[in-house]
């Protein structure tokens, strides 16, 4: 499929991902709509010339509306965050996926690429693990919902007419990503930031235009009823990830503690937070998400979509760190 002058629908378009998507996509001559769930007007969309639609992704109408003369969706809006009620996630990363699905497929959209993750494996999964490999049984609400997004999205696949493709993306980061930059960082500097030292996980880190990269190569393969591992395809260890992060930030060295003193102290934030009625900013389930052990394989994509990851670590560290220097990251996390 040639991409050029193609109508892309982008879900969560006011997000990290669905953002840089929106940039990439305007760069290959794509036209570019997204759908927000938040009202608030973004100049750089209109600067971009994105149309955008503000709504609900479980709202059938909104849906509708969003899929109208579109050929291709990247359905990014999720909720995205360690723990919670379920039923939170479920009535955003599967209502929600299957409500923007159905209507892109009444709308004759002819793509519907689904971000997935490879959280669906779990915490404790096998060396360079598979898309072919059983999905984890996890009691973690964002991993059930991802995979449960799964299985109820791929029957809809019935292509030429309508084709689904799933991205089990890894560890997103890059310039405004919040899980693996700015809030590491915004920790680090304020010297309460650590890394489990009784744990030898690796972070499955992929860069965002990494990523992109390979959705789009599955768009243009027209890979349909596929799933994709992507990530940068390194053996990265979560120490020497925040080593670097805190060195590129000017911070201070992270901590190395138990993952169990990690998810104490944590909780005991986390309470003292709810006494003064504020936000938790920071979950001890997050230390779950930051103790996985192994690499996950891409190569599927490599073979099937001739995918190399472009930006390795390094590189992708100098990009952030020029980000850094001039962005507040404060207001990020507000």
């Amino acid at each position: 499929m040639n991409l050029e002058n193609k109508t892309l629908l982008i879900t969560g378009i006011d997000e990290f991902i669905g953002w840089r998507a929106a940039e990439l996509a305007i760069a290959k001559g794509m036209k570019v709509r997204g759908l927000q769930s938040s009202t608030v007007q973004d100049k750089k969309a209109q600067s971009l010339g994105v149309e955008v639609i503000v709504g609900n992704i479980n709202d059938a109408k909104t849906a509708q509306k969003a899929c109208e003369g579109v050929d291709i969706v990247i359905h990014t809006a999720q909720l995205a965050q360690e723990a919670g009620a379920l039923k939170d996630f479920r009535e955003i990363n599967v209502d929600g996926t299957i409500n923007i699905a159905k209507a892109a497929k009444n709308a004759g959209v002819k793509t519907f690429v689904h971000l997935s993750s490879v959280l669906v494996y779990g915490f404790d999964y096998s060396d360079r693990v598979t898309e072919s490999e059983p999905l984890a049984e996890e009691k973690n609400p964002y991993c059930q919902s991802k995979i449960e997004a799964e299985v109820a999205l791929l029957p809809l696949n019935n292509p030429p007419d309508f084709g689904i493709i799933v991205i089990r993306a890894g560890d997103v980061y890059g310039p405004g990503c919040i899980p693996w930059i700015v809030r590491p960082v915004h920790f680090m500097r304020q010297k309460l930031f650590a890394y489990a030292s009784d744990e030898h996980g690796v972070i499955n880190h992929v860069y965002v235009d990494n990523l992109i990269d390979g959705i789009f190569l599955a768009i243009e393969k027209e890979s349909y009823g596929e799933i994709f591992n992507i990530t940068d395809g390194e053996q990265t260890s979560w120490k020497e990830y925040f080593t670097r992060l805190a060195e590129i930030s000017g911070s201070p060295a992270p901590m190395s503690l138990g993952k169990d003193e990690i998810k104490l102290f944590l909780k005991l934030r986390v309470q003292g937070q709810k006494l003064f009625r504020k936000k938790a900013d920071i979950l001890p389930e997050s230390i779950d998400f930051m103790t996985r052990p192994y690499a996950c394989s891409i190569s599927k994509a490599q073979s099937l979509l001739n995918y190399q990851p472009k930006i390795g670590l390094e590189k992708g560290f100098q990009l952030i760190q020029k980000w850094l220097e001039k962005t507040d990251i404060q207001n990020l996390m507000k």
